[in-house]
Formats: structure tokens, C-alpha cells, sequence
């Protein structure tokens, strides 16, 4: 995770939300359904661009759906490449 940053989930606005230093970086909005979580939107602030902030976010989305035994919907472009480019979370998208 990049340096300074720290995810959490807010899940009354159906998000992962990041923050550097403090301050709201970026989110990943969410769906849930039984069994499935669908990863729908993913904004970083034009601040915080580079640095790791998306991955972030990624990252910790997708783990929480692996450790859940979710399979992920990834209806965002950014999540869906970032998939594409991370073999290891593409097991995930399976059955989907």
C-alpha cells in the first residue's frame, strides 16, 4: 500500500475510502449481493494521482471479497485493468 495511505470500508455509502495523511484521497464504490460484490466506480483526487492511491483502494476491495468468498463484478474499468495486470486476483472474476 502506498506510503501514508490507509483504506477502510464505509459501508453506509458503499465504498472503500482512502485517506493520506488524514485527508480523503479516493474511493471505490460497491454493490453487494449474496455471494457477489460489484466494484462500480473508482476516483482518485487529481492530488494524489501516482501515488499508489487506486492500487490502494484495489487491493483492499479485492482482499476483502477473497476473504469473504466473494466473486467480484468488476463493472469499473480502472478495477478491471488492474485485475488484468494482477494474475493473482483474476480467480475472483471466475463464475462471474
Amino acid at each position: 500500500m502506498a506510503e501514508g495511505t490507509e483504506v477502510q470500508d464505509n459501508p453506509g455509502a458503499r465504498r472503500y475510502e482512502a485517506y493520506v495523511d488524514g485527508g480523503l484521497a479516493g474511493f471505490v464504490a460497491y454493490t453487494r449481493s449474496p455471494g457477489a460484490v460489484e466494484l462500480t466506480h473508482t476516483e482518485v483526487d487529481p492530488a494524489y494521482e501516482g501515488r499508489g492511491v487506486g492500487g490502494a483502494l484495489a487491493r483492499t476491495a479485492l482482499d476483502a471479497a477473497r476473504e469473504a468468498g466473494d466473486v467480484v463484478l468488476p463493472s469499473c474499468p480502472f478495477i478491471a485493468g488492474w485485475i488484468q495486470r494482477h494474475p493473482d486476483y483474476q480467480s475472483l472474476t471466475r463464475g462471474a
